[in-house]
């Protein structure tokens, strides 16, 4: 049914509420007023709240006087009522007075009925309590009379001589025995049952006697039915770990301690492969019968096979690691790491050989589920054998970065032994010699720092100020030694190095930067390729996520590539600075010329080619080293710089040339006499016009030489105007002359 609802009267359009809000089952004043105020003020409020009171009196008169006559004649229709309730009361309770007497008669036949029935179910239990001790006795009498009609046969020699009959009777015994533990663990706490168990424990000591008696006959003859029985009955009264145990003493533990003996491995340079394959000769030469009788061996019989043994777990391998542990301490020492990572990978060589030998996927998941399992691999202390060489690759690398900047060996693909040492330390990382799979995150981490630590070298040496190539002390430590807070924060922590050393102020050459870019760029190229021998390591391990280690190896590109236009811009700076320093020799030239009497220039200063000899000596010096983009992208933007120089210092001698030819010539005027003018003594080109000439003539070479280099003029800035200036001296010089 839909709840009825009260139509409220509507009020005007002007109301700041919504008249149904009243009317809201989970109506709040508070909320009410609260969100009115957001609107309006509470004046207003009020004002509204008081008109909408007067509509609701209004509403109501009118509804009363609607129907009047049904308000009126409400309390006339009432009356008597209360006559007739009374008279349904009586009634009533005697009709509860019946339902109480009904009810309590049934609750006591309920009761009765429990009351027997718990009785019966008293009865029912100690009945069962009853028949479970008498089938303890049945079965402790029926066992003590096999074994005295076992006892009484033996002295037949012919009955002794048959381990099947053994065999059988104890499979027979073994059958009642479990009926009996069966029993007896649920006749716990009877009395009758402290008396019966001491001829229980003694049933108990007997059977376990004679069955590992008759397995250790059965193992020692290389019986199967003898075995088999033995097992089977193992498995009967639920004690198969009890015969893996006594195989795992009796057969394994003193083949192992033949075998595993410390003066054997050492006194041989393979001992231990040697010592681990004659552990593997083991299981095939004295565990294959079991392996039959228990379903491990290819060739068993599936239909005649005992179930749930594995003595290759339970009892081979235990003895082993116990036998390793215990005779082989020194298997598991990281001191020398180069022999920890052979004596690790021998070892887990014969790991893997030994599931081979387990015969299924189940029985290798138990080998790796055992407790001895784990405890063999928690053996390998593969940090510290890591740490210690972390200590090798990062000291080593660090003393190097740290050091001069030595050139690298011959026969290195890069320049300098920084760059070396830091392409060997990440080969090294992933090297078959060092390499261990469950400390690929440990080494992808260390390749990560590595290449952390070579970009921050390489920051480093931008730090430095540039010497003369025959400077001495360029090759010394660095300038700072600044810190790298992401990944490189573990390498520094572990070296123990300090972020607040101080060091002194060296100085790096250009060649040597020339190396540091030819060497990063190397690394950017071979990185790919390294990452190729990185892959087949990760995959080893089950490592699919190739894209993010690529994203890691690219973020560590990136921060050497960050490091490239800092270092361009230093060797084109570099360059620029030393081609200018011999090209403004320009500003000598009108020295040369003025009030010398020399002849009319017909070749090129001799600083053109002063000033073009670093670009020479880059070109001839490090082609084989680096890229030839690189090589013109340099000689482009130092040429560039140096030439829009050069540009500004010519225009400056041709400005004061002119200056110069202008002042003679109103100084001429002046005097009215042509013995200042600047000409030669045989009255040819002036010393002006001389000067004009040479600058053209050495601007000319120089756009020669640029392009012998491999260069446009029309790609070097600043050149084309620089040519264009001279010639228009040029031009002016030779039109002057009659």
């Amino acid at each position: 049914m839909e709840k009825s609802k009260t139509n409220l009267p509507t009020g005007p359009d002007t109301l700041c509420f919504d008249k149904d809000e009243f009317m809201k089952e989970d109506f709040d004043v508070d909320h009410f007023v609260s969100d009115c105020r957001k609107r309006v003020q509470l004046e207003e409020l009020r004002d509204d709240l008081e008109l909408y009171y007067k509509l609701l009196k209004t509403a109501m008169v009118e509804l009363i006087n609607k129907d009047y006559a049904d308000f009126v004649n409400l309390s006339t229709n009432l009356v008597g009522m209360d006559k007739a309730l009374n008279q349904l009361s009586v009634p009533l309770g005697q009709l509860r007075e019946e339902v109480l007497s009904l009810k309590s008669s049934v609750s006591e036949g309920i009761r009765a009925v429990d009351e027997r029935m718990s009785k019966q179910e008293d009865i029912r239990k100690k009945k069962m309590c009853v028949l479970r001790l008498i089938q303890v006795i049945r079965s402790v009498e029926k066992i003590e009379k096999i074994l005295s009609f076992q006892n009484s046969k033996e002295t037949s020699a012919l009955e002794a001589s048959s381990p099947l009959m053994t065999g059988q009777v104890l499979e027979r015994i073994a059958t009642e025995f479990n009926q009996l533990q069966f029993h007896a663990v649920k006749s716990k706490g009877m009395p009758l049952l402290d008396k019966v168990r001491p001829r229980i424990a003694s049933i108990t000591a007997m059977l376990q006697q004679s069955l590992e008696g008759l397995l250790l006959e059965g193992l020692q003859t290389s019986n199967v039915d003898i075995i088999r029985h033995c097992l089977r009955t193992y498995a009967t009264i639920d004690k198969t770990r009890d015969a893996e145990i006594l195989v795992g003493q009796v057969l394994v533990k003193p083949y192992v301690n033949e075998v595993i003996v410390e003066e054997l491995v050492q006194s041989h340079p393979n001992g231990l492969q040697i010592m681990f394959s004659k552990l593997l000769e083991f299981v095939p030469h004295h565990c294959c019968l079991l392996r039959e009788v228990t379903g491990g061996a290819i060739s068993s019989e599936k239909g005649n096979t005992v179930p749930g043994y594995d003595f290759l777990v339970n009892s081979v391998w235990p003895e082993i690691v116990r036998g390793l542990e215990e005779n082989l301490p020194s298997l598991f020492n990281p001191g020398n790491p180069d022999s920890f990572h052979e004596k690790y990978t021998v070892s887990m060589d014969f790991v893997r050989r030994f599931e081979q030998q387990c015969g299924s996927q189940a029985s290798v998941r138990r080998l790796r589920a055992h407790s001895t399992y784990h405890s063999f691999n928690n053996k390998w202390n593969l940090p510290v054998y890591f740490q210690i060489r972390f200590r090798e690759i990062a000291g080593s690398l660090e003393a190097v970065l740290a050091d001069a900047l030595e050139d690298a060996p011959a026969g290195s693909p890069y320049c300098l032994l920084a760059s070396h040492r830091t392409w060997n330390s990440l080969r090294k990382c992933w090297s078959d010699e060092m390499f261990l799979p469950l400390l690929v995150h440990r080494l992808w981490k260390l390749t990560l720092q590595i290449l952390s630590r070579y970009s921050m070298f390489v920051h480093e040496l931008l730090l430095r100020p540039i010497a003369n190539e025959s400077a001495k002390d360029v090759r010394k430590p660095l300038v700072t030694s600044s810190k790298d807070p992401s990944i490189t924060q573990g390498y520094n922590e572990d070296l123990g190095s300090s972020s607040s050393e101080t060091k002194p102020v060296v100085f790096i050459s250009t060649t040597q930067l020339v190396y540091v870019v030819a060497d990063v760029d190397k690394l950017q190229e071979l990185l790919p390729e390294f990452l190729e021998t990185v892959k087949p390591k990760l995959e080893m391990v089950g490592f699919k996520n190739f894209s993010s280690i690529s994203a890691a190896l690219e973020d560590s590109q990136i921060s050497l590539s960050a490091c490239m236009p800092s270092l361009n811009n230093k060797i084109i700076q570099q360059l620029s600075d030393s081609c200018f320093n011999c090209l403004k020799s320009a500003l000598e030239v009108p020295r040369l010329y003025r009030r010398t009497n020399k002849e009319v220039p017909t070749k090129a200063s001799s600083y053109v080619d002063s000033a073009l000899k670093p670009f020479y000596q880059l070109q001839s010096e490090h082609k084989d080293k680096l890229k030839q983009a690189i090589i013109q992208q340099w000689l482009k933007g130092a040429l560039s710089e140096s030439t829009h120089k050069y540009y500004e210092t010519v225009s400056d001698v041709l400005n004061s040339v002119k200056k110069m030819e202008e002042s003679l010539k109103r100084l001429k005027q002046a005097r009215k006499t042509t013995s200042t003018n600047p000409v030669g003594s045989n009255g040819g080109m002036s010393d002006d016009d001389k000067i004009r000439l040479q600058l053209a003539l050495d601007v000319e070479y120089l756009g020669e030489q640029i392009q012998k280099m491999g260069l446009q003029t029309s790609d070097i800035q600043s050149f084309p105007a620089l040519l264009e200036l001279v010639v228009a001296a040029k031009d002016q010089a030779t039109a002057e002359q009659p």
